[in-house]
């Protein structure tokens, strides 16, 4: 494709999601930016996370982690519909009885100021770096593809980008998404299917040979039960699968927030129950992609390898122009779907949390200041990304942003945990040095039991932080309310 023929592609994509922003923000008000009014199909909302669950990294890494780590990922999707159970049973109630705009609100109550500060920033900062993490890979096979050839900087590429979510998300914020990101997860999906379909064709297999053919390679493993001091060991990616789709998930006010727009507490769970059997589903096609791609490459001598696999396939093989438009659609769509919603989420939680607006102002004053946070979080969104591309190797960008994962939602996973399952007050003063402390402490721990014991923590690192946290409020608890 030359890079004309992107450029008009992705004109063609914003223009649909523009047109969709202005037919859903005729009201504007803080209300349908922030909860939508609590309006929003279950069905939709359901449908539209999948795309946000899923974002750009796993459209290009799952793919390419196939090679070096087979099917292992499964491992962790099957902890995912534990988590998402727990979500749909203890936390959406909790959040819907409170009424919460913020989930990070509930801080407040059970605990106190400073807990509820530290978990929305600690959120802040998650969001900030794995939003970052997922639009910066966007940006480079982008780069790559078009703006390099046409002598446009890096940091361009990446201001236009965030430049164009805000455009389509400044009015209405998660009114909008909804259904912004319904439409961004069909595409996704189409793309998916259609680069199945053009590398199978090419492998000479169709229909059910393609699911024989998968089965029966070896990068189709998907349980390591051998060495319980791997971080593929089955149940390590089991149970950081469960706590990782309660803190990304559950805990996470990006995507809890869509999950508060549903009408009724039944709604959202039915969302959860349905997100997670197609979460389950797209993630197993995702990774017979990859064994397809990885033996497609092996046929005919390509040499790429990990995040570079899908794309270097897609667009300079000779299958033609079809999978390349495909593609580039695929992971437009798969980036944007969970980028507008973290923008949205981040001037939700720094407007309410940090700077308590729904406190302190009226109605109109909120309007703009929200509109103020809107755009700091779109710049602070853009610093991030160029600040990635001096800092990131060549890993799977997937396994780095699990692994960061693990120390800034570990305090939140500590801190709700207690909160629910104890009823124990405590000194709410020393709560975030507890937080800031306890990812040093887990780093610590994981460096010296691989070096001295050979165990590798993985992402088991989550659990680590999150036990730690815990640890450390049960040593400043004051009695029992």
């Amino acid at each position: 494709m030359q890079p004309l023929h992107i450029l008009l592609l992705i004109a063609g994509y914003f223009g649909i999601l523009v047109f969709i922003s202005y037919l859903t923000n005729k009201g504007g008000s803080n209300s349908d930016f922030f909860k939508a009014g609590k309006q929003s199909p279950w069905y939709l909302v359901a449908f539209g996370m999948i795309g946000a669950s899923l974002s750009g990294v796993t459209f290009i890494s799952v793919p390419g982690w196939v090679e070096a780590s087979k099917f292992s990922y499964f491992q962790v999707v099957l902890g995912y519909t534990v988590g998402y159970a727990v979500i749909g049973l203890v936390l959406l109630p909790l959040y819907y009885r409170l009424n919460l705009t913020s989930i990070y609100s509930y801080l407040e109550g059970r605990f106190g100021k400073y807990s509820y500060k530290t978990g929305a920033s600690f959120f802040l900062l998650s969001r900030i770096i794995g939003a970052s993490f997922r639009l910066y890979l966007v940006a480079v096979v982008l780069q790559s593809l078009i703006f390099d050839a046409m002598g446009v900087p890096f940091w361009v590429t990446v201001t236009i980008t965030i430049l164009l979510i805000w455009l389509y998300t400044f009015k209405s914020g998660i009114k909008t998404i909804v259904w912004t990101d319904t439409l961004q997860t069909l595409f996704m999906l189409i793309a998916v299917g259609v680069a199945v379909h053009y590398v199978a064709t090419d492998l000479g297999l169709s229909g059910s040979a393609v699911f024989s053919f998968v089965a029966d390679s070896d990068l189709s493993q998907i349980f390591f039960f051998d060495d319980w001091k791997s971080g593929d060991h089955f149940v390590k990616q089991f149970l950081s699968g469960a706590f990782i789709a309660i803190v990304m998930t559950g805990l996470d006010q990006d995507m809890m927030q869509k999950n508060l727009t549903c009408r009724t507490l039944k709604d959202a769970q039915k969302n959860m129950f349905w997100f997670t059997v197609v979460l389950t589903f797209v993630n197993l096609i995702f990774l017979a992609l990859g064994v397809l791609l990885t033996v497609y490459a092996q046929q005919n001598g390509i040499d790429a390898h990990k995040d570079q696999l899908f794309s270097t396939i897609a667009v300079q093989s000779d299958m033609g122009i079809g999978i390349a438009i495909f593609f580039l659609l695929g992971l437009i769509a798969a980036a944007y779907s969970s980028a507008d919603s973290a923008l949205t989420a981040l001037t939700t939680s720094f407007s309410i949390d940090i700077l308590d607006i729904e406190k302190k102002f009226d109605a109109q004053k909120q309007i703009r200041i929200r509109k103020r946070i809107h755009i700091l979080m779109s710049i602070v969104l853009v610093v991030v990304i160029i600040l990635f591309k001096y800092v990131i190797a060549d890993a799977t960008v997937i396994a780095k942003l699990f692994t960061f994962a693990g120390y800034t939602y570990g305090p939140l996973l500590g801190l709700y945990a207690f909160g629910m399952m104890t009823k124990w007050s405590i000194k709410d003063k020393w709560v975030p040095l507890i937080a800031i402390a306890t990812p040093f402490l887990g780093f610590a721990i994981s460096s010296l039991s691989e070096q001295y014991f050979n165990f590798e923590f993985g992402f088991f690192i989550l659990i680590l932080n999150g036990a730690l946290t815990f640890l450390g409020l049960v040593l400043i608890r004051t009695q029992q309310n």
